[in-house]
């Protein structure tokens, strides 16, 4: 059973520069597997809109009841394992109020150990009215896919001199606002470099570099299961969607072709039981 680890040791592991490394998960049964292979940390991102619901709107129709559900269930699968909720689309857009109330919900219904929410300078009041509420936030800036619509897509951020500094200055507002960790998406490694050793909260990248303190990707995409498309910063570990494929098909043959199923896997009766009921169906 591993060690559940928190704020202070990732605090430590930065300065240790030993990476962390996250993934997301949206269920129990991987949430165990992803604890069995030692997972520092796990996202329940909304990003479960399209790889669970299959929204073709993206994160943007996820709801806060969605999340918790899935929260709880990470939970249940991973309860030795550092695990963040997703805040989604309009769950903290509206007023720092209505954000504490959602992310408590993580808290108290999920067991979460953190919430994450996406923007710069423009939530810092969100950060703060969270934090001094008593939870962990993580900031997540650059490519935020809640707000793809103002980007004109899903782009990378911070390529010029003029964006990047932008990106950091929404890291020092996060980080000035009370964030404890923080996310870049897909911006220049030269970017992802600098804000990791700016700050000194920690910093992780998706598509930000190797500089970063630690790396998350999508578990989906890096276990081959998402097929739809395949991002630049992605490193496909397996391809389990083909993997499924074939063993749909074969299951669907052995059907058609009565190979299945064998003596081994149906029940027997007990013996005799067979005579006596062949004597009680002629009465």
């Amino acid at each position: 059973m591993q060690k559940k680890k928190g704020i202070i040791d990732f605090q430590k592991m930065k300065k240790e520069g030993e990476k962390v490394a996250w993934l997301t998960c949206y269920d129990y049964p991987m949430a165990q597997f992803q604890e069995q292979a030692g997972i520092d940390m796990i996202l329940v991102g909304d990003s479960v809109g399209m790889l669970i619901y299959g929204y073709t709107a993206g994160t943007i129709p996820v709801t806060m009841d969605q999340c918790i559900v899935h929260a709880e269930a990470v939970r249940r699968g991973a309860p030795n394992t550092f695990v963040m909720g997703d805040m989604p689309f309009l769950s903290y857009q509206t007023t720092p109020e209505e954000a504490v109330r959602n992310a408590g919900r993580f808290y108290k219904e999920a067991g979460v150990d953190a919430i994450k929410l996406e923007g710069g300078r423009r939530v810092t009041k969100v950060v703060k009215a969270v934090v001094d509420a008593g939870m962990v936030v993580c900031g997540h800036i650059g490519l935020t896919p809640q707000s793809t619509g103002q980007f004109g897509g899903y782009k990378a951020q911070g390529r010029t001199a003029k964006t990047a500094n932008e990106v950091i200055k929404d890291a020092r507002a996060l980080q000035e606002a009370g964030a404890q960790l923080l996310l870049l998406e897909a911006v220049a490694p030269e970017v992802g470099k600098f804000i990791t050793e700016d700050l000194e909260i920690p910093v992780y990248g998706i598509g930000a570099g190797i500089y970063c303190d630690g790396q998350l990707l999508i578990a989906h995409d890096m276990l081959g299961i998402w097929q739809a498309f395949k991002p630049k910063f992605v490193k496909r570990y397996a391809n389990i969607a083909e993997n499924m494929v074939k063993a749909f098909q074969d299951y669907i043959r052995d059907i058609r072709e009565s190979k299945f199923p064998e003596d081994i896997h149906c029940y027997k009766m007990i013996q005799g039981e067979t005579e006596k009921l062949a004597e009680l169906v002629k009465k």
